[in-house]
Parts: structure tokens; C-alpha cells; sequence
């Protein structure tokens, strides 16, 4: 989840100064020729973490201190206790010579009160997380999680695992955007297949809109096609139909149900992947506050070449990435490349784009898309 505020200090943190070693809180005067001559202290106390000690520490004297403990008063510095030797039961030998301030943590050093310790846009990870608990943040605002509704059309569709009849296939593409949608960051509901009966689809879209945050099918959006979800849609829904320069991925849909936005996927399942990865998941993301929206990309360089033909359309070359020996990112393509071949497509994780012309030359930098979350 993404933070919808800034989130400001009230405290500081650390708290007090303390010890970034276990060792020996001195005063730094004491031991400035230890590196020479190591210097005997006599120890006066011990703190531990989670404790304190009232002793003022004074000229000659050494308390033993562990890490994250409070600096005793009058000390200024730390020497490790690998530069120690116990000389007997009151009495330590230091071998190493420490400035003012060695290995001392000061009070506010990491966060101050007042400060913005996390702006608004901030993605939550594990470390933001640990800042929050660090700062006493116990509440903060975020942007909510998107309630997507997921479904699939169809009577070929096949999902309860029986033999396939002439003319049927297995339901792939619901299943597969459903983990998509989850990997983006939404609450997803399975609305399941709806057969190919307009009455049917029409009420699971309209109780869709009303219900969920957004409504993602797949099919049935291609130019010239007749199918119940574009002729229910183009019918009570405002669409746009639309055909994009690139491949896979051409027919895609997009419109609002009563205010409630709808994302129409092409069927075949590898342009149903790749059109969710390059439209539908970044206008997703923009919604829930996320401010970083596409994938990453970086420069990578072709261990083959990535051939194709001119055809006026980005090619979006599905591919397997590599960072190699010589920090630099190789890729190859997975085996196969149409539209229905998703076995190939699931050994991706990245996506070449691939511009019009001949293609990439091995040895040639390409544009990639890692598929990372």
C-alpha cells in the first residue's frame, strides 16, 4: 500500500545518544596514546541495552557498555572490545586510541521532530514499515486497495476440469489476471465465467459496477467482432474500443459502467497478459498512489538477435533477462512468440520492446521491461 500523507516526526530518533559497539565508554583524552601505549582504566560500571547507569564517569575511569545503551555522562566516546583486555576483575587495558565521538550514536542522529520522515507516494516495504514503528506512527493514511472484479466470457470456456468436448478450451486468462491484479496490488473478486448470453452478462457486468472498484474482462474486443461483452458494453457502458501499434496486445477496450471503470482485455491469452502489463496495470496503480507505475526498464543488450519484419507496430518481445558478469542486463527470447503461447510466455521475466523495423542485432541494445513487482 502507498502512504496518502506525510507521515512527520514527533520524537527523536534515536532517543539519546548511545553506543553503535560493544565496548568501553571513555573520555577520549584518556586513551589519546593507547595506539602507542596501551592504557590501563579502572571500570566503575557496566550498561547494558535497555539500561542506564546514574555514574558520572570521570578522568582514569571506564564503563563497560553495550551496544545501543545510553552514553554514561561524562563520557564522549567508545573503544571496541576487540581493542580490550581484562587486566583483572576492576581493571581494563585499551589498546586503541578514539576521537571525540567514535562509535556514538547521537541523540536525533537518523530523526528529529518536525521532520517528514515519509512523504505521501511512499510505498509501504518492510523498512518503511520499521520507520513507522520507529516513529511511533501507529496510524497512518493510505491510499485503499482497489476492489477489482475479474471474469471471463464464453461457452468454449472450460474451468471445472472435465474433458474438453469438440470446440471447447480450458479457461486460462481469468485465472492468470486474478494473480496479476493481486500482484498490482488489488483486493480481487473471481466472478467466474459467464456463458455467452447477453441478459446473464449484462446483470454480472451492471452488479460488477455497483459492487467493485473496477471491472476487468478478457475477449471479445477486437474490431469487426461480434461477441456478447463488446455488443453488452458498446450498449450500456461508455467504451472505447481501440487498436494499438503494437503486437501482441492490438485490440483493447476501456470505458466507464456508471462511473466505474472497465478494462477490456483481448482473449488470446498472451495478449491478454501483455495488454493487462502495458495499459491496465499502471492506470491501476495510478489509482491506488503508487508513484512509480510502469515496470522498471533498463538498457539490455541481445545475446540473439530479436528478428521481426516492419509492419508499422512496437513488437513487445517476450524474453528472458539476465544480469551478467559485466553489470549489464542480456536477454534472450523465450521460445516462441504468438499470441496463444503462453507455455512459452510464462518462462518470461521481462518484455523487449521491440520498435518497427527489421529487428535487434545480436550484440544490439533493446529496451526492457523487467517483470518484477
Amino acid at each position: 500500500m502507498v502512504l496518502a500523507a506525510d507521515v512527520i516526526a514527533t520524537e527523536l530518533v534515536p532517543p539519546f545518544d548511545n553506543t553503535a559497539v560493544d565496548g568501553y565508554a571513555v573520555i577520549a583524552a584518556d586513551v589519546a596514546t593507547a595506539h602507542e601505549q596501551p592504557v590501563d582504566l579502572q571500570v566503575v560500571a557496566e550498561v547494558a541495552a535497555g539500561a542506564a547507569t546514574d555514574r558520572v564517569l570521570a578522568r582514569g575511569e571506564a564503563i563497560r557498555i553495550m551496544t545501543g545503551a545510553p552514553i554514561p555522562a561524562g563520557a564522549d566516546a567508545v573503544v571496541m572490545v576487540e581493542d580490550s583486555e581484562m587486566v583483572n576483575e576492576h581493571t581494563v587495558r585499551l589498546s586503541s586510541s578514539v576521537q571525540p565521538g567514535d562509535a556514538v550514536r547521537p541523540a536525533g542522529d537518523d530523526v528529529k521532530p518536525g521532520e517528514v520522515v515519509l512523504a505521501a507516494g511512499t510505498l509501504i516495504t518492510p523498512p518503511v514499515l520499521g520507520v513507522l514503528a520507529m516513529v511511533n506512527a501507529l496510524t497512518v493514511s493510505v491510499y485503499p486497495r482497489i476492489r477489482a472484479a475479474v471474469l471471463s466470457t464464453g461457452d468454449e470456456l472450460v474451468d471445472d476440469g472435465r474433458p474438453l468436448a469438440p470446440g471447447e478450451i480450458r479457461e486460462s486468462n481469468r485465472r492468470m489476471l486474478a494473480v496479476a491484479l493481486r500482484d498490482a496490488g488489488c483486493e480481487v473478486t473471481d466472478l467466474g465465467t459467464v456463458r455467452d448470453d447477453e441478459g446473464a452478462l449484462e446483470s454480472v457486468l451492471r452488479s460488477a459496477a455497483e459492487t467493485y472498484d473496477v471491472v476487468v474482462s478478457s475477449g471479445g474486443v477486437s474490431m469487426g467482432d461480434y461477441d456478447v461483452v463488446k455488443a453488452v458494453l458498446g450498449r450500456i457502458a461508455d467504451m472505447q474500443w481501440m487498436q494499438v501499434a503494437i503486437k501482441p496486445a492490438k485490440p483493447f477496450a476501456f470505458g466507464l459502467l456508471n462511473g466505474t471503470p472497465v478494462f477490456g482485455l483481448p482473449g488470446n491469452p498472451v495478449s491478454s497478459f501483455v495488454s493487462f502489463e502495458m495499459f491496465a496495470r499502471p492506470a491501476l496503480r495510478q489509482m491506488m498512489g503508487f508513484e512509480r507505475l510502469a515496470r522498471p526498464s533498463v538498457v539490455g543488450v541481445a545475446d540473439v538477435a530479436l528478428e521481426r519484419r516492419p509492419d508499422g507496430k512496437t513488437h513487445l518481445m517476450r524474453v528472458q533477462a539476465e544480469f551478467a558478469d559485466d553489470g549489464r542486463c542480456h536477454v534472450v527470447p523465450v521460445r516462441a512468440q504468438g499470441s496463444h503461447q503462453l507455455a512459452a510466455t510464462s518462462s518470461a521475466n521481462a518484455i523487449a520492446v521491440v520498435p518497427d523495423g527489421e529487428g535487434v542485432p545480436a550484440g544490439g541494445e533493446v529496451a526492457v521491461l523487467l517483470l518484477l513487482s
